[in-house]
């Protein structure tokens, strides 16, 4: 019993602290811990698979909020606001799929990090000729707002003057 919990605790370890993809860890835990030929072949109980999953989707609010906190805009660790729009949506899916419930908090924090994040980047732009960090178009902050519950008009006004649009080579240009 115990060395099954060591391995069950090694793998949490290795979802929870994955890279960009934590559902793709949890399935490759899940196969280490059940069918590899080389891993301990373990029938998971259910609190065991949940507390796997609960890995998968703390380590999704790490990454969907990295990108959302305005301090991190200028570090190498930074993806931008539609890396994390992308990661909310992969979140989703993956609650979906796995039957999980997202929760009403975890929500209402995306949607606060998000507000601050405009925020602060109309502020910049204000202030001097700060070059945004805003990696999309309004129209997908529009949408991404739409999805976490803001309402379009509480967004700032000044945005549309700072976010980046796509040229009719596809490419982001500034306006």
């Amino acid at each position: 019993m115990k060395r099954e919990t060591e391995h069950i605790d090694n793998e949490w370890f290795v979802v929870r602290h994955s890279g960009e993809l934590p559902e793709v860890a949890l399935h490759s835990s899940l196969y280490y811990l059940t069918e590899a030929e080389d891993g301990p072949k373990l029938t998971l109980a259910e609190h065991h698979l949940r507390e796997l999953q609960a890995a998968a989707m703390e380590r999704y609010r790490d990454i969907i909020l990295r990108d959302l906190l305005p301090e991190n805009r200028n570090t190498s660790m930074y993806r931008g606001v539609k890396r994390a729009i992308i990661n909310y949506q992969r979140y989703q899916r993956f609650c979906l799929r796995q039957a999980l419930e997202v929760s009403d908090g975890f929500i209402d924090e995306v949607a606060e990090a998000f507000s601050s994040l405009l925020a602060v980047e109309v502020a910049d732009a204000k202030a001097s000729a700060y070059e945004t960090a805003l990696n999309c178009s309004l129209n997908e902050l529009q949408s991404f707002a739409m999805e976490i519950g803001l309402a379009v008009n509480e967004l700032p006004k000044e945005l549309a003057g700072i976010c980046p649009v796509p040229d009719p080579s596809g490419e982001i240009a500034i306006v």
